[in-house]
């Protein structure tokens, strides 16, 4: 496969066959993001597309998820992706499902119709960067949505027949935050029904737009333990029956999944000795050059 950048994609789409569509994301304005700032976004040509499909087919694949990247396919023109689709459908008659990552504006800009026949033609889960439950933090960290506009959005995605995943960090609300930005994206899940979150705790790269800020004052990090015990009041309230959710702390060697409700007790003692082994250390901050 050929691919320019960094590939990203949900863990829970480790299995499925990626396909480029595009280079980079659409929007790529968002204060903490350095995974897309170095690429020029582009939409790769049809051909280098279905030429990938040939390879894949050649080489006797035969997937049954597919995955397309970049930073935000379904940032495509409609048209565009239902041609796509049909050339996936056309090489791999057995795949089931077609996923991929999106923004909420990426919905908007897409009609009641366009969504269900994208979804009549195979597409059924959208991953979206909600990062946030508090719309003072959307607005500072760029992101191209506020909460009410995700509400509408969401809803009509799902009213289509596709399936919500969510994105999101523990820490993006800074020092002092973290159990209010737990609670107000607890209510946020629990309104929405995703199927499935992904939490990347916060990490400051030293390149990303956001380490400006906290050298200019302007943000305070928190600390890998606040992280941590804003991530177990989230899990605490949730209550979204069947919800997998899967959490990364990586600065403290920590990763906490499950599926709720019945896993939460055993995610939330895993957190609670994590806490347990950080008492009485030199706090730490997830910060990267």
């Amino acid at each position: 496969m050929e691919y320019e950048g960094q590939i990203c994609r949900p863990p829970m789409e480790k299995s499925s066959y990626m396909l480029p569509v595009a280079v980079g994301c659409s929007y790529n304005r968002c204060t903490f993001c350095t995974l897309f700032k170095h690429l020029n976004y582009r939409q790769l040509p049809i051909e280098q597309v279905e030429a990938e499909l040939q390879r894949v087919k050649q080489a006797g694949g035969n997937p049954k998820t597919i995955f397309l990247g970049d930073g935000n396919a379904f940032g495509l023109k409609t048209d565009h992706l239902l041609h796509i689709l049909e050339m996936v459908h056309n090489y791999f008659p057995d795949c089931q499902m077609v996923n991929m990552d999106a923004t909420v504006t990426n919905i908007h800009q897409k009609s009641d119709a366009e969504l269900r026949q994208l979804y009549e033609a195979g597409v059924r889960r959208l991953y979206l960067g909600i990062e946030s439950g508090l719309d003072d933090v959307l607005l500072f960290m760029k992101k191209d949505h506020n909460l009410e506009q995700a509400y509408r959005e969401i809803q009509r995605m799902q009213q289509a027949g596709m399936v919500f995943n969510a994105h999101m960090m523990t820490g993006i609300a800074g020092k002092g935050r973290g159990i209010e930005n737990a609670e107000k994206t607890a209510e946020f899940f629990n309104r929405t029904h995703p199927e499935r979150v992904i939490n990347f705790s916060l990490f400051l790269h030293k390149r990303a737009p956001l380490y400006r800020e906290v050298e200019a004052g302007r943000f305070v990090p928190a600390s890998e333990v606040e992280n941590l015990q804003e991530d177990r009041r989230l899990i605490e309230l949730l209550e979204v029956p069947g919800l997998v959710y899967d959490g990364f702390h990586d600065f403290l060697e920590l990763r906490v999944k499950g599926t709720l409700p019945q896993d939460k007790e055993k995610m939330l003692a895993k957190i609670d000795q994590k806490l347990l082994e950080c008492e009485g250390q030199q706090e730490t901050f997830a910060i990267v050059a």
